[in-house]
This record gives C-alpha cells, sequence and structure tokens, in this order.
C-alpha cells in the first residue's frame, strides 16, 4: 500500500509499505478521509521525536473496513467507521473515574511511536483501539470526508460542555482557524451569541461563512474594548482562546464580565508555555480559567450524531482535498492559512 511517511522537518516521503497484518481482534481498514490537523502542523514544524526515523501521521480518520479478524463480531466488511486518536489504558486513576483524555498512559494513532495514523490506504485498528479507543460507525446519511470532521468537532463540543454554553450567553473566540471556526458554530447551535477575533482579512472572510454575530479584528482595534462596547459594558460570559498565542489569556481575563469563564483551548508553544493573568481580576471577580483538552469518546459520537442531523454547519469548514500523493502541498496549504481544514483522501 501506499502511505506518506514524515521523515523530517517539512519532508514527507509517499512509499509503498507492507499492507497491515490484520490482527485477530481487529479490523483493516481502507482510509477514506483523513484530516490535516494544528498538531500535525506542528509535528511537521519541529520534526520528529528523538530515535523516531519515520512516522504515519494523521488523526482525523474515517473509512470502510474491508477485513475483518475472527474474534470481532460486532463490524463487517462495509462498514463505515470513523476514528479519533485516543487509546487509553483502562486501569490508571483517571480512566477508572471515566476522565479517560487524561489517561496517564494514553497512547494516539498517527502520534505515538508504533501506532501508525491516517496518511495511508490501509490502516490496522486493533482490539485495544476498538475497546479503548474512539471508534463510532459513521451515520448512513453522512459522507465519509465529513464524518472524518467528527474528531475535531469533539474537543469543541467538550469544551462548551465544560462551560455550559447556553441560550444569551456571549461567547467570544479569539482565535479564526478551523478550532475558532467550530467552537462559533457550537456556540451558536446552542443558542449563544458568538463573537470571534481574526488578524487579517482573509481568515475575516473565511470566518464569515459561520455567520458570527460579530468579528473582531485585532489587527485594527482593541479586542477587550470592542467586547466591552459590544456587551454594553457588562463583558462576555465566556471567553475561548483557541490560539497559541500567550497574549490573548491575559486579554480574555480583560474581556469576560465578573463571574466569567475562560477557557485556554489552544496549547502555547512547548519552548515557552507560560502566561500572565491579572490574578487580583480572578479573584475578585470570581473568574473560572479552565483547561479544555482533548474529549470522552462519547463527545465523538455526539459529533457525528450532529452532523448527521444537520445542527452544524460542519461541510463550511473544507477549503481544499489532495490526493495522497499530494501530502506535501496540503501540509503547506494548511500552513499557510489561505483556508480551513484540509482534507487528504488516501
Amino acid at each position: 500500500m501506499k502511505a506518506a511517511i514524515q521523515t523530517g522537518v517539512r519532508q514527507f516521503e509517499v512509499r509503498e509499505v507492507p499492507d497491515p497484518v490484520l490482527p485477530d481482534d481487529g479490523v483493516i481498514l481502507h482510509v477514506t478521509a483523513c484530516g490535516v490537523c494544528g498538531s500535525d502542523l506542528r509535528r511537521w514544524r519541529e520534526g520528529l521525536p528523538a530515535g523516531v526515523d519515520g512516522v504515519i501521521p494523521g488523526h482525523e480518520i474515517a473509512g470502510r473496513v474491508i477485513a475483518v479478524g475472527p474474534k470481532v463480531s460486532h463490524l463487517a466488511i462495509g462498514d463505515r467507521l470513523a476514528l479519533g486518536p485516543d487509546i487509553h489504558c483502562g486501569h490508571c486513576w483517571y480512566c477508572q473515574h471515566e476522565m479517560f483524555n487524561l489517561c496517564d498512559h494514553m497512547r494516539m494513532l498517527g502520534i505515538t511511536p508504533g501506532y501508525p495514523g491516517g496518511f495511508a490506504e490501509k490502516l490496522a485498528i486493533g482490539g485495544e483501539v476498538l475497546t479503548n479507543g474512539i471508534v463510532h460507525p459513521i451515520p448512513d446519511t453522512l459522507p465519509d470526508e465529513i464524518a472524518a470532521l467528527a474528531e475535531p468537532c469533539s474537543s469543541v463540543l467538550a469544551s462548551h460542555l465544560k462551560t455550559d454554553v447556553s441560550f444569551n450567553d456571549v461567547v467570544v473566540v479569539i482565535g479564526a482557524g478551523p478550532i475558532g471556526c467550530l467552537l462559533v458554530a457550537t456556540a451558536k447551535a446552542r443558542g449563544a451569541r458568538a463573537f470571534i477575533v481574526v488578524r487579517s482579512d482573509r481568515r475575516r472572510e473565511l470566518v464569515a461563512r459561520f455567520a458570527p454575530d460579530a468579528i473582531i479584528d485585532s489587527s485594527r482595534e482593541d479586542m477587550v474594548a470592542r467586547v466591552r462596547a459590544l456587551t454594553h459594558g457588562l463583558g462576555a460570559d465566556i471567553a475561548i482562546c483557541a490560539n497559541p498565542d500567550a497574549s490573548t489569556h491575559a486579554a480574555a481575563v480583560q474581556m469576560v464580565r465578573k463571574g466569567g469563564k475562560i477557557v485556554l483551548f489552544g496549547g502555547l508553544p512547548k519552548a515557552n508555555p507560560m502566561t500572565t493573568l491579572d490574578s487580583n481580576r480572578i479573584h475578585y471577580g470570581e473568574i473560572e480559567v479552565i483547561g479544555a483538552f482533548s474529549y470522552h469518546p462519547t463527545a465523538h459520537a455526539m459529533a457525528l450524531d450532529l452532523f448527521a442531523r444537520g445542527a452544524i454547519p460542519i461541510e463550511k469548514l473544507i477549503t481544499h482535498r489532495f490526493a495522497l500523493e499530494e501530502i506535501d502541498a496540503a501540509f503547506v496549504t494548511a500552513d499557510s492559512g489561505k483556508g480551513l481544514k484540509v482534507l487528504v483522501t488516501p
């Protein structure tokens, strides 16, 4: 089969590799769509972990079962499946308390060495993935390329569930990438008013398709002052930092009302992970600062259901599609910021 193997900084090789071996307790998936994630881009820019010669990345996966192991009875050839990357251990304190995304021994498809991802024609899904991973059937009415996007949408849903976004809330999303757009779309689906902060005319153009209630261009105006003006001086109920810029954390503290919530959704660069917040404003204003990472497997099933019901206009997120042989162009395009979600279709 063909697979796209990352071999170094901004380097892929598309080459023939042996077909995956069918696990007795698993299946072989013919990959039909795999999205390029921001975390894929970060590893593409930074290179491989020490001691790793090559890896097949990709974890926003959809595909069709083409072989079934003898110990598997609940899946059949032809079944369509959507996958997320997480494989929890099932035994640590966090797993025992159903906080699977915080598992102490987490492995991830397309990320952890030895667990190849979806930028390949075929993928073996073993028993540990079927049992402790994120694997759900694709609804009959849902195209595979849409189903692949259940993965990024799952973390978005999880953050909204954490903050209990609802009617009459004002949600400010700082960051206008694919995740920022999904945060706006889900906030509106939950009945909230959603503002989004952008930094360029191109981003303003792209996010407009999700009909935010306000688009704030931080390159031309003070985002805090604009949020205050739009809320008659009160401030937002919730501010979500969906970007890798620590300065937006400080701005979020200033733009929420007393009793408001701040979600740190986007991670900072590992080489510079520190941030500075106004502790007095958080203390005296009883402001909550919430970390949001990954999701419970049920969020993935919820995303697929919402897509099938048309509750989230997910199709608007896809701006580019590439063949597996065009993996370099796919990553360059995703890195350029010219579009939103880039899909690879092996």
